[in-house]
């Protein structure tokens, strides 16, 4: 009898422990769209640049994208820390300065890595973002603070997430006017390199009790999780799907009421 109270009572806090924050102001710009997976980019228009991101705006694409905290305190927007993949260099983008962003070369084309000054120039309100912030070396309150200071004052609808739940917690604590969100998967599907209990956290969303997101951003092929079922169900938590590169799986999530990243196809 006492190891079945305890298990109900055990139940009830995890319960707890998923609450978000619904209907905060801000959503009404933010829904509707369908959102670009680093931009619209394709072969001479790679990802994260500002050829990938206007191509976005002309075809009436919201975007997704992905920041760094710059050596010099800037932002680039890239989505991996290392530079290897993306520009066939050695590096970190922590590492560098805003300088040093025209001088790193994207894929092979002409584009080099975007300062977020210039992305925010470019869009000038017209479309959403959806924004992760990228941690390193325990940066996240310095990130939060210098992507917070370049948005301020700018007219347009924007939402912040991050992996990292420092960023989501920093955010509510600092910030709770700007809508925020939790990216998550099954870690313990992935190959993440943290210790288990760690990774089953992550995955069954306890860190919600902390950072109370008003969406979740989960991997589409991980969606349907106990836990993410749960704080969209339970608690009416809004849901972003990613990666979708298919349109039988555009369709699926938008038909069970999920926000929409899409890649490498035009819905």
């Amino acid at each position: 009898m006492i190891v079945a109270i305890l298990l109900v009572v055990l139940f009830v806090l995890y319960l707890l422990s998923l609450r978000g924050r619904r209907n905060a102001p801000g959503w009404k710009g933010l829904l509707g769209w369908k959102y670009a997976h680093r931009g619209l980019h394709d072969a001479e228009k790679p990802e994260n640049s500002l050829a990938a991101f206007r191509a976005a705006l002309e075809h009436g694409y919201g975007v997704e994208l992905d920041l760094h905290l710059l050596a010099d305190g800037n932002l680039g927007v890239m989505h991996d820390s290392d530079l290897s993949r993306t520009t066939g260099q050695e590096g970190r983008m922590e590492d560098l300065t805003t300088e040093d962003l025209s001088r790193h070369f994207l894929q092979g084309t002409s584009e080099t890595i975007p300062q977020f000054s210039q992305v925010l120039n470019l869009f000038r309100g017209k479309v959403p973002m959806i924004i992760e912030l990228k941690t390193v070396d325990n940066n996240y309150a310095e990130l939060c603070e210098a992507v917070c200071a370049m948005l301020e004052g700018y007219e347009g609808p924007y939402c912040i997430e991050s992996f990292d739940p420092r960023c989501v917690r920093w955010l509510r604590q600092h910030r709770p006017d700007i809508i925020r969100g939790q990216l998550a998967e099954n870690f313990l599907k992935s190959k993440a390199n943290q210790p288990f209990f760690l990774r089953l956290a992550v995955t069954a969303q306890w860190e919600n009790f902390l950072t109370v997101p008003d969406f979740v951003a989960y991997k589409y092929a991980h969606r349907n999780t106990l836990g993410n079922y749960l704080v969209r169900n339970l608690w009416g938590v809004k849901g972003v799907s990613w990666t979708l590169r298919t349109m039988e799986e555009y369709n699926t999530a938008v038909k069970e009421g999920w926000i929409p990243i899409f890649e490498n196809f035009e819905p």
